[in-house]
């Protein structure tokens, strides 16, 4: 009898099963990669032979009040080399790159990190670059003799200049790299950062094909680049460069021109400053550390705040006429100092300026008229006429500012826990104490004596034009500008007043940064300069002049740059109205 060998059904089912988890596991992942990664791989897929580059935008221009071009861009060419695949560089190759190396003056085959990167891009058909930013005859001469070597590729790009180096560095600002991943440069300060939308542009694309040996099949443009937009502003390159020219050398401080009537900034100076061109190209730490220790990038005008000295004086002169404390025929007699809680409050000239009415006490900066208005006013009344005049407010240009300080009864006893004491108004009426204005805010006041109302600076030729009125009788404002023609003509201004065909208007101003008896001790101890002027030439439009040295060497240096600045915009004035007639 033969016997039949049987496969145990338990047997047989293990294997059905295992057969049929086998198969459900091969078609979820099946469903996995064609479902639920599909979009995933296929991008991935594409990416093996398509290739997305981005073509930079071409930045907007930056133009002044007279189209001049204060930030605009250049051509750069750069020669690249474009691998083809061989594993290494042929001696054609070698003859190609000594003969760029001879054009372009630079190390290339001598250069062993270069050369390396050359031989891997070769190797890898990548393209790598073999010298930045040549001249226009080199890339003549590289394009003349490798028109048809498929390894040399010439790309011409745009780069930002800045064609007046450091002038007016404070107000266009300067560009910097961009995060990783991203390509450019982008704005870090000033209007470059502002209104970087505006001037960036948009950036295009070009689509590149591939075949899996790297060798380009198409290429399509799928997204043209968008040129960003010009902006104009009220600055006149001319007159920027005047006072770039009398602003005392090394040293500190700022400069303001401005137009009183519609805020319009026409120069400003703000000092040390910088050449943006130099942010165009990496720059060491070193460098950066140099730059950084001299505050360059301080925008003195509307971001430093400063005591303002003898300019105070308008506004602790207007808040005692107002409120009828004195009358423009008060006198009052200058001993050189008076005596108030047991100390001597001292005059700035110490023998005295004898007897003085309001309008000779104002025009010879003399301090006693002051400290006798300060003990009948009230800290808070005298707070309450330098807000009127714009003082601790900010003046709402399109600039980051400061505001100031403007110190009041409450204001001490919030930030320093104590309460006012009257021996501070004193030193608040000469501006002193804790008071502290920003330059911007002194050329709108000074503006306003004129004008009648606080108008906002204006950095763009489009801006809206903002006034508010200033809150001060017209008899004090005349009796304001009767003063400062006085400073100019009989006071402490008065050799402004010999230079022809000019009416000035002005306030001188010294303020203290420590205790007199330091002066000798060093620079950082002596005082800050400033003076502040209303003025016209001829039939020209009125320009407000401020101007502040940081403790400055020479007690008339800055009138002595006033002085200066009205020679030379006379010849601008000239120069430009004998174009016009020719």
């Amino acid at each position: 009898m033969r016997h039949i060998t049987t496969i145990p059904s338990v047997k047989l089912y293990k294997i059905f099963f295992s057969f049929l988890l086998l198969l459900f596991l091969l078609c979820a992942r099946l469903v996995q990669l064609q479902i639920h990664q599909a979009k995933k791989l296929y991008d991935r897929g594409q990416k093996n032979f398509l290739r997305v580059k981005k073509i930079p935008s071409t930045r907007g221009n930056i133009l002044d009040a007279n189209n001049k071009l204060i930030a605009t861009n250049i051509p750069t060419h750069n020669i690249y080399w474009q691998g083809l695949g061989a594993r290494k560089l042929s001696n054609k190759d070698m003859q190609i790159l000594e003969s760029i190396e001879k054009i372009i003056n630079k190390n290339i085959v001598k250069n062993n990190t270069l050369l390396a990167k050359i031989k891997s891009a070769e190797k890898y058909k990548k393209k790598t670059v073999i010298a930045s930013d040549i001249t226009f005859g080199q890339l003549s001469k590289i394009e003349e003799m490798f028109c048809d070597t498929n390894s040399i590729i010439v790309e011409t790009s745009f780069k930002r200049l800045y064609p007046y180096q450091a002038f007016a560095s404070h107000l266009l600002g300067y560009l910097g790299r961009m995060e990783l991943g991203h390509m450019g440069h982008t704005g870090k300060m000033g209007l470059e950062k502002i209104f970087e939308d505006t001037l960036k542009g948009k950036s295009g694309s070009i689509i590149t094909t591939i075949n899996s040996f790297g060798t380009k099949l198409s290429e399509q443009t799928i997204e043209n680049a968008l040129s960003g937009g010009d902006i104009q502003i009220n600055l006149d390159i001319d007159l920027q460069q005047v006072v770039e020219t009398i602003f005392p050398k090394e040293s500190n401080g700022t400069c303001i021109l401005m137009d009183p009537y519609d805020g319009a900034i026409l120069a400003l100076v703000s000092k040390p400053s910088f050449d943006p061109n130099i942010f165009l190209s990496p720059i060491s730490q070193e460098e950066w550390n140099n730059l950084k220790d001299n505050h360059p990038f301080l925008n003195r005008a509307f971001s430093a705040s400063y005591p303002p000295g003898s300019i105070f004086k308008l506004v602790t002169i207007s808040a005692a006429l107002e409120t009828d404390i004195i009358t423009p025929n008060s006198t009052c007699e200058c001993k050189g100092y008076i005596h108030f809680a047991r100390r001597k409050y001292w005059c700035n000239k110490h023998d005295g300026h004898g007897l003085l009415n309001t309008s000779e006490a104002l025009e010879q900066s003399c301090n006693i008229l002051f400290y006798e208005i300060a003990k009948k006013i009230n800290i808070d009344t005298l707070a309450d006429y330098a807000h009127r005049f714009g003082f601790g407010e900010k003046t709402n240009i399109i600039f980051p500012e400061k505001t100031g300080i403007v110190p009041t009864k409450q204001w001490k006893m919030e930030t320093k826990g104590e309460r006012w004491w009257k021996g501070e108004t004193l030193s608040a009426s000469i501006g002193q104490s804790f008071l502290t204005i920003t330059p911007i805010q002194a050329a709108r006041m000074i503006s306003s004596i004129f004008t009648g109302y606080l108008v906002t600076p204006r950095i763009l030729k489009d801006e809206t034009i903002i006034k508010q009125k200033l809150d001060i009788s017209q008899d004090t404002l005349n009796f304001l500008r009767q003063s400062m023609k006085k400073v100019i003509t009989q006071g402490t201004g008065k050799n402004i007043s010999k230079i022809k065909d000019f009416e000035v208007y002005g306030k001188t101003s010294t303020a203290q940064t420590s205790d007199l008896r330091k002066r000798k001790m060093g620079k950082k101890y002596r005082e800050h300069r400033w003076f502040v002027a209303y003025l016209r030439y001829k039939n020209q439009k009125p320009i407000t002049f401020v101007i502040v040295i940081e403790h400055a060497e020479h007690p008339s240096e800055a009138k002595q740059a006033l002085r200066k600045f009205l020679i030379e915009y006379r010849r601008v004035v000239d120069r430009r109205r004998n174009i016009r007639d020719t």
